[in-house]
């Protein structure tokens, strides 16, 4: 085992002591030399050198004992120095050490760690652990170490000695089995041990697949924890789980072995020196910034990650990930946080960073098939065949190309669209994030006459630049006619000139543009972090799940779409451009004729008009879901339209439940000719909690609904179930209050329309099978109790119900296809069906199905 040594220009270096031996010998003097000097490097004749006799007592009879005692008394002394001044040992594990991933970044990373820390307030020793066998494993190592470079900054005599350090410092070890593990940990010990040190922490670095974590983290927990005092950190590498329930499931695994506080789940995106100054350039500039940066100013905000290579040699991966999964749910998200979340005060604290992140994950709307572009390059489904033995018949739907569109439910950006991009084999390698503001100036001379600094109507966009395209190196740009930025010196310089060069339509000259001083790679900044504790350049459980929670349902939606082919490269022309407007997103072009003949998919959505018929005696209309949803809001409109112009009114009824969101989603921000000022919404029934709780209908219509658009507070009505601190309880007769507004504001209590559900069991509304109250009588309102929780329900009546003019039934999903066929078989049985009793008595019933509820 190699022995931990203090690095060459430790502050213990070059200093004297001067101590009495025991028994009365001589005062001897140690010149603290270079500890490899001390372990073998020079002769013991030359060690001894460095110790001298101070006080002469007499002629030696011994010499040779002398100097045998002199270096003896140096090295202990040397010991107790470390001791006193080191903090103490850390041990880097790296697992899967002989890895892709280790060799192109996490060995240079530690190397750069090393040159980092050295000579300051601890000593190391790194592992490489993988499964190969450590003549190979010794062999690999030893070939990545001797590659190793240091940056321009360090003197070429003192790299090569850090670097020499370096390498007898990392050692490569087999690490498979438990008593693998319980070996590596006694060896730690013994290191330290002998070394005189304390043991202040172990680091361990999974360049692993995910499928090995548990069986590892198992191995860690039970036999290679330091011991008290010291602290574990275990690094993780995406991915992270497919979706919401595989990230819950790993992380819950996880979990069972390690405290959220030692694990580091690596975004590499976060280390990105561009990236990482985001939060820094807008606390450092929050003055100017503070009047900016939100939707009265910010026209769009883009983030984006385009690659030249394509999916080559990693199709396996690909075709269980692809682009989104890859790219947008990580790195880009990550990044709309960092530009979208309120600025902590103290942006040093990593909890108060931590927490603001997931705040802004949680303001981020609900995604819809039609919030996204899909493509892929035309050569993918050859190569997955070639790579995976695939049959010639076979064409994949994984995308190579997305484009997203993302809006936040908060004040500061309501409105606001974030442009989510990325993709392989496309015309250039680039990645940034652009913020780009409202121009509301108007400037009479013409262009020629604009000066970058001056002119109002010039473009005003801040850049993240992440690295490479037409700049070539990381950036932060502000345009001239904004502000010029404050960013630290130590760490950013202005760039020279370059004549030529354009960014964004713009040449560099209107830019005040900055770069790091000393460029660095992402790895070797998140290890340094990882080192110093620094968690909020990492990703946390709670920010994990927020972001597949957000992501999930797109790409359940977009699993079976056909994504548009492109060629590939600056082939695509303008193929992959897209638009947007409100919450929807397309591309710009028609499809074109495809590139290469289909496999002849199933039927999509764009293949289908919508269906009219009837079923049980009642109009229906049947269609995808984007189309039945788009129908449905459409006729809402059509209808609250006409009642305004004949009464002045809009009356409107709507269910709870998770079938009516893409409705509320899709009315907030398509339908801006909607008269919400005449409109008056009412609930056809609610869940006994408060109305704040997340299972409340009302909480759901104000998150989807209410705060996306401008009606009157008095218009809302929501169902009184919390009075008097109680809930639904009879004696504070919630129903009844209910049932008098209703009849107080609502011409003989006719609504103009009522949105109704089916569910699984027939149910409607809150009115259950064998329901004791609400299918007959004169109760408008009633309470009822439903089969699952929560059980206490408040509901309108059926026979309320059918005194609407209008009654829409939407039923979506091929969970309910069984129960639309039981349905349509039976007749007026509201007791065991309580749709079936759905008939007004002199307005009009209309079914919504989606072809899955209709067609299975």
């Amino acid at each position: 085992m190699h022995s931990p040594v203090p690095a060459v220009g430790g502050r213990s270096h070059g200093c004297k002591q001067r101590f009495e031996t025991e028994r009365g010998g001589p005062a001897i003097a140690c010149s603290l030399i270079p500890i490899s000097r001390l372990l073998g490097s020079e002769s013991e004749t030359d060690q001894a050198a460095h110790c001298t006799d101070v006080e002469e007592r007499g002629p030696r009879r011994h010499p040779g004992c002398w100097k045998m005692l002199t270096v003896a008394m140096c090295v202990a002394l040397l010991g107790c120095l470390q001791a006193q001044e080191l903090r103490g040992h850390v041990s880097v594990i790296l697992l899967g050490a002989t890895g892709d991933l280790a060799r192109k970044y996490l060995w240079r990373g530690l190397f750069q760690l090393y040159l980092d820390e050295a000579g300051k307030d601890y000593s190391f020793s790194f592992h490489g652990a993988a499964l190969t066998s450590t003549k190979q494993g010794q062999a690999f190592i030893a070939k990545v170490l001797e590659s190793l470079s240091c940056p321009e900054d360090v003197a070429p005599d003192r790299c090569s000695e850090l670097k020499g350090q370096f390498q007898r410092l990392s050692a490569y070890r087999h690490l498979a089995t438990r008593e693998d593990y319980m070996a590596l940990s006694k060896d730690i010990e013994a290191q330290v041990q002998r070394g005189g040190l304390r043991e202040a922490g172990r680091i361990f670095y999974f360049s692993v697949p995910p499928f090995a974590y548990a069986d590892i983290a198992r191995n860690i927990n039970s036999s290679c924890r330091p011991g008290p005092g010291a602290w574990l950190r275990v690094v993780l590498e995406k991915p992270f789980g497919h979706d919401h329930l595989s990230a819950q499931q790993l992380a819950t695994e996880l979990g069972g072995f390690f405290r959220e506080e030692e694990m580091y789940r690596v975004d590499h995106y976060l280390g990105k020196q561009a990236v990482a100054q985001i939060l820094p350039f807008r606390d450092q500039n929050r003055k100017a910034l503070d009047g900016l940066w939100s939707r009265h100013h910010v026209e769009r905000v883009e983030i984006i990650m385009k690659e030249t290579v394509d999916a080559e040699g990693r199709t396996s991966f690909y075709e269980e990930y692809g682009v989104i999964r890859d790219v947008l749910q990580n790195h880009l998200t990550e990044v709309l946080t960092l530009v979208a979340m309120e600025l902590p005060h103290n942006i040093s604290s990593s909890e108060s960073v931590l927490q603001h992140k997931l705040r802004a994950f949680r303001a981020l709307r609900g995604l819809q098939k039609g919030s996204a572009v899909l493509g892929q390059y035309q050569a993918y489904s050859e190569q997955v065949r070639r790579e995976q033995q695939k049959p010639d018949s076979f064409h994949s739907l994984t995308p190579t190309f997305a484009g997203v569109l993302v809006h936040m439910d908060n004040l500061r950006w309501e409105g606001v669209p974030f442009i989510l991009m990325s993709g392989k084999a496309l015309d250039e390698r680039v990645g940034y994030a652009r913020i780009l503001f409202r121009n509301q100036a108007y400037c009479v001379q013409n262009d020629e006459h604009w000066v970058a600094d001056q002119s109002r109507c010039l473009p005003r966009q801040i850049v993240f630049y992440i690295g490479h395209g037409e700049l070539g190196s990381p950036a932060v740009l502000v345009s001239r006619n904004l502000f010029r930025p404050s960013l630290p010196p130590e760490s950013w310089k202005e760039l020279g000139a370059r004549p030529g060069l354009r960014l964004f339509g713009r040449p560099l000259s209107d830019f005040y543009a900055y770069s790091p001083v000393r460029e660095q790679d992402a790895y070797s900044v998140l290890i340094s972090h990882i080192f110093h504790g620094r968690k909020d350049s990492f990703v946390t459980t709670e920010n994990l799940l927020a972001s597949w929670g957000f992501w999930t349902p797109l790409l359940d939606g977009l699993a079976h779409e056909v994504p548009r082919l492109y060629p590939g490269g600056a082939e695509n022309g303008h193929l992959l451009d897209f638009e947007f407007g409100g919450a929807r997103l397309c591309f710009s072009q028609q499809q074109p004729e495809q590139l290469v003949p289909g496999p002849g998919p199933a039927p999509m959505p764009s293949g289908f008009q919508v269906l009219k018929a009837r079923y049980r005696e009642s109009p229906l209309i049947s269609a995808w879901p984007e189309e039945l949803i788009a129908k449905l809001a459409d006729d809402i409109e059509a209808t609250a339209v006409r009642a305004v112009r004949r009464f002045g009114a809009f009356h409107l009824a709507l269910s709870g439940g998770s079938s009516p969101v893409p409705l509320f989603q899709q009315l907030a921000t398509r339908h801006y000719g909607f008269p919400w000022a005449h409109t008056h919404l009412w609930l056809v029934d609610e869940r006994c909690v408060p109305l704040w709780d997340p299972e409340s209908n009302f909480q759901h219509l104000q998150t989807h609904l209410l705060q996306h658009i401008r009606v009157p507070y008095y218009n809302i009505h929501p169902m009184p179930v919390h009075l008097r601190q109680r809930l639904c309880a009879e004696e504070d007769q919630g129903a009844q209050t209910y049932a008098s507004e209703i009849s107080a504001l609502v011409a003989n209590s006719s609504f103009d329309l009522v949105l109704l559900g089916m569910g699984a069991d027939g149910h409607t509304a809150s009115l259950f099978p064998q329901s004791p109250s609400g299918l007959d009588g004169e109760q408008l309102v009633v309470l009822t109790e439903s089969p699952s929780r929560p059980f206490q329900r408040m509901s309108l009546s059926l026979p309320l119900i059918n005194r609407a003019r209008k009654v829409a039934v939407l039923v979506m999903g091929r969970v309910k296809r069984e129960i639309t066929v039981l349905v349509s078989r039976v007749g007026h049985e509201p007791k065991k069906w309580p749709i079936s009793g759905v008939l007004p008595t002199s307005g009009q019933l209309v079914w919504y199905m989606d072809y899955e509820a209709f067609l299975g």
